[in-house]
């Protein structure tokens, strides 16, 4: 049973869902898909069936979720309640997502691919969604170096700061070669990264603050070539550890898709410096960080300083457009 079903609906506080299908081999939308919502934990418990339209968007449901304030002020309570969606389309194989994450008054997207069905093919294993970081229990980043010099990990290849169309992700620590790589969108993992790492309910300040973080820590990676330089093959990982904590399948939430494509072609650099910095931050209780970004809902403090915004002009293709894994 889901930890907090019954809680959640003696206090009828209420999130939102849409789900998004589309095709892994095209990125097409998946129109007439069938989704069932259940408790994480009770699959019988079918609270909603709902099908997509031609955009392969399915309308919006409403959903029981705990009480605002507890993201608001993170601690031992789960702030959001966990949802698992089976989701069927003729054609395709059936997708199982378990622990959708639904916060009190946002409005989540649950995004969903489907792979067309083939002769001998392997059924999708099913998609569970891990705790998010300021609940669930994960190694603490290793601190590094904000401006990475030059004569540290070889020659710069870039010689400008540009928005890559695709970041590819080593679903795991570096020096673990069984982990998978993805092909993600850039705008994308930004979206998927800030709703791992901080909470929708929050003021859109906090937001903002906490999305130029990510942005600037992961173009930092792209522009430094940081791991290519070290010999691997892709652009970041999800390990907290070293990076920040992207999470294959799991739902993003309107707010922070909102502030993403508003601040799209933003990064935090320091005067004289080309690079973007590599902006490492904690949430300053459960983690100390002296000397990094402290994020919390009603300030943002920064021990650094002379950090500013930069702009650049960027060309987004539509992320439908591209196709990855």
């Amino acid at each position: 049973m889901n930890p907090y079903m019954t809680t959640a609906q003696e206090t009828a506080s209420i999130g939102s869902l849409q789900v998004d299908v589309v095709s892994s081999e095209n990125n097409y939308p998946i129109g007439d898909a069938e989704v069932s919502i259940s408790y994480t934990g009770d699959p019988g418990s079918i609270l909603e069936k709902v099908t997509t339209d031609s955009s392969g968007q399915s309308e919006t449901v409403s959903l029981s979720a705990p009480p605002v304030d507890l993201s608001l002020s993170p601690g031992l309570a789960q702030p959001y309640s966990e949802y698992s969606l089976f989701i069927t389309a003729q054609g395709f194989e059936p997708v199982a997502i378990s622990g959708t994450q639904i916060l009190a008054d946002t409005d989540a997207i649950q995004p969903v691919r489907m792979t067309p069905v083939k002769d001998q093919t392997t059924p999708d294993t099913p998609i569970t969604i891990p705790d998010h970081t300021l609940y669930g229990d994960y190694p603490p980043k290793i601190a590094e170096a904000e401006v990475k010099p030059v004569a540290e990990t070889g020659e710069i290849v870039l010689s400008r700061v540009v928005v890559p169309q695709t970041i590819i992700v080593h679903d795991g620590v570096p020096t673990d070669p069984t982990a998978s790589n993805y092909y993600v969108p850039y705008g994308d993992y930004i979206k998927n990264v800030a709703s791992s790492e901080i909470y929708a309910t929050w003021p859109k300040e906090t937001i903002v603050a906490n999305v130029l973080a990510i942005m600037s820590f992961t173009l930092n990676r792209v522009y430094t070539e940081w791991y290519r330089n070290q010999g691997y093959d892709f652009t970041i990982t999800s390990s907290t550890a070293f990076d920040h904590k992207w999470i294959y399948g799991r739902n993003i939430y309107e707010s922070i898709s909102q502030v993403v494509d508003e601040i799209f072609n933003s990064y935090l650099s320091r005067p004289g410096i080309k690079q973007p910095i590599l902006t490492q931050y904690c949430d300053g209780n459960r983690v100390t960080c002296p000397n990094w970004m402290k994020f919390s809902v009603t300030i943002t403090e920064a021990t650094c300083t002379s950090i500013q915004l930069t702009r650049f002009p960027v060309f987004r293709p539509p992320s439908r457009d591209i196709t990855y894994p």
